[in-house]
């Protein structure tokens, strides 16, 4: 693993994030040590379940994985990355998971963020609210059936919306494991 270099600098800093320059290498880092955790859930109806919400940077609402961040909230200061993914869940979808399988951890876009994610498969999942974030969030539950989820996602697509990449790749996952 590469140390880092003397070289760094940090070019400006806001509320959460940093941009760093390194060795000539522009990049976005959190201020605090937290992790990046997202799920894959299937329902007892063999529907996927996503969020939509506005996304400021892209400027519209993209479809994505329940997801969300560990050791971010100081209520939450030790929790366990299959902890804050069943938080982060029940918080987002109404869902709350009996079990969280790892599936795979790695980087967001290694070129401009410093970001690692792992992703986690809920299982036994029961719904016990109504979704929707917190109240910092406006989040949309959709359950998708997964015989129609490709036709479900191009449709959105086509209404305007923008589709995480990350939701195909849990796809392929799905269809692997």
């Amino acid at each position: 693993m590469k140390e880092k270099s003397a070289k760094r600098k940090i070019l400006g800093q806001g509320k959460y994030k940093r941009l760093v320059v390194e060795d000539d290498w522009e990049f976005i880092e959190k201020l605090k040590e937290c992790e990046i955790v997202a799920v894959l859930a299937v329902n007892d109806d063999n529907q996927l379940l996503l969020v939509e919400q506005y996304r400021v940077p892209v400027g519209r609402n993209v479809i994505e994985l329940p997801a969300g961040l560990a050791n971010d909230l100081e209520t939450h200061p030790d929790e366990s990355l299959a902890d804050a993914a069943k938080r982060e869940l029940l918080e987002e979808t109404g869902y709350e998971a009996g079990k969280m399988t790892f599936l795979i951890r790695g980087p967001l876009s290694a070129a401009t963020v410093s970001d690692v994610m792992t992703l986690f498969r809920a299982e036994k999942l029961r719904k016990t609210g109504p979704g929707g974030g917190d109240d910092t969030e406006s989040i949309t539950v959709h359950e998708v059936p997964l015989e129609k989820i490709n036709d479900w996602l191009r449709a959105k697509e086509t209404q305007g919306l923008l589709v995480d990449p990350k939701v195909y790749a849990a796809l392929y996952l799905l269809a692997k494991c």
